[in-house]
């Protein structure tokens, strides 16, 4: 088997207890426990501890790490003072970064002990979202919304966004949408964080670079451009023409077709229903739009090509968001805000090998195809000299 130029596809760099996708069945677990059951009776906040921990928590358990969580929500006045120095159209993933990465010199602890590095995880888990909705209110020219200690992690962030505490219908909605985000085995991001982490840098440096690969579109923008698309088609009536031009353009449809799953993406489904949902609620036509979408581009591609295509999470997360209200260009971000406690649980268990014999520096072989320094090859020549061919 060739394992090059194939993006790591299929190769095996890591074990890893923390979750597991079966693709061929269609199933997402988290520590044992599959993700419909989550959804169905767990929270946001309990599955983080479960993800850290290997465990679900006792009740007991589940209350000190609610409080730890909401005693860290809140970010230094000086980091709210240096958001207002940026350029109010800069990219919320950019600002993002900059400040996750900023918490390393806010928050100098110790850094080498696993203790430290759970403490450091409940601080990034709980700043992301305040990180946030402050930079949001900040670039709108709106007074920044303080954390409010009485809400879940869900309802504080929507709180924070808007200054309006939302109904435990949405509140809902969205904790189960950062539960289905929260960890997707070894994906770009999270690939990224255990690499930065094997060097045995700190949780924040790991941490920065996952975000940073979550900022490209082929990772974390996904669901941006399903909205995009679903604004572009604006009526059911417009989709089946708007995707068959895309097909003899052989353009991709976004939000079709995973490169892991060869059947449903489990996610996709309850998403899907919260779209159905939300559309009853409030009277808007994206989840009749997006399930046509779906089911148009299933249809050509079996005629066309003979494949079968399936939705992924970000076809029916993108109207789902659009609906509860957020910007579109917080998509990514919120993304962050669910995935940052799948990225401190394989940063802690990479860089204190939790599932192998010992931690290991990533250390790959690239094949050399450039010119070959040498006596038959590339011989300095004074710049003076030099011309082009």
């Amino acid at each position: 088997m060739d394992t090059k130029n194939i993006g790591l596809r299929n190769i095996e760099v890591a074990d890893t207890k923390i979750s597991f996708i079966d693709g061929q069945k269609g199933k997402l677990i988290y520590r044992g426990y599959d993700i419909l059951d989550l959804t169905k009776n767990s929270n946001f906040e309990e599955t983080c501890f479960l993800l850290l921990h290997d465990e679900l928590p006792t009740k007991n358990e589940y209350s000190n790490f609610k409080t730890e969580l909401v005693d860290a929500r809140v970010i230094p006045k000086q980091m709210q003072i240096n958001m207002g120095n940026w350029r109010k159209d800069a990219d919320p993933m950019d600002v993002l970064q900059a400040f996750v990465a900023a918490f390393g010199g806010y928050y100098d602890e110790e850094f080498s002990t696993k203790e430290a590095s759970y403490s450091r995880a409940i601080n990034l888990i709980a700043k992301v979202p305040t990180i946030v909705s402050s930079w949001h209110r900040i670039r709108n020219g709106k007074k920044i919304i303080e954390p409010d200690s009485d809400l879940s992690h869900a309802a504080n962030f929507l709180f924070m966004l808007n200054d309006e505490k939302p109904d435990p219908e949405l509140e809902r909605i969205f904790d189960i949408c950062l539960i289905l985000h929260a960890d997707h085995t070894l994906n770009a991001s999270t690939f990224a964080a255990r690499e930065v982490a094997s060097t045995r840098a700190h949780m924040y440096s790991a941490a920065s670079a996952a975000v940073g690969a979550l900022s490209g579109e082929l990772h974390g923008g996904a669901n941006y451009e399903v909205m995009r698309m679903l604004l572009d088609i604006k009526t059911e009536e417009n989709v089946e023409s708007y995707i068959k031009e895309k097909f003899t353009k052989n353009e991709r449809i976004m939000g079709m077709g995973h490169a892991v799953y060869k059947t449903v993406d489990p996610r996709s489904q309850v998403l899907k229903e919260m779209s159905k949902r939300l559309s009853e609620k409030t009277g808007q036509p994206w989840y009749d739009i997006t399930s046509k979408v779906e089911r148009v581009t299933a249809e050509l591609m079996k005629k066309d090509k003979g494949v079968e295509i399936f939705p992924n999470v970000d076809l029916y997360s993108a109207s789902v968001y659009y609906m509860l209200g957020i910007p579109m260009d917080l998509n990514t971000p919120i993304f962050a805000i669910s995935r940052a406690a799948g990225w401190a649980a394989h940063i802690i268990e990479e860089k204190f090998a939790e599932a192998a014999p010992k931690a290991m520096l990533y250390r790959p072989k690239a094949n050399y195809v450039g010119k070959y320094a040498g006596p038959q090859g590339s011989k300095y020549i004074p710049i003076e000299k030099r011309t082009k061919k």
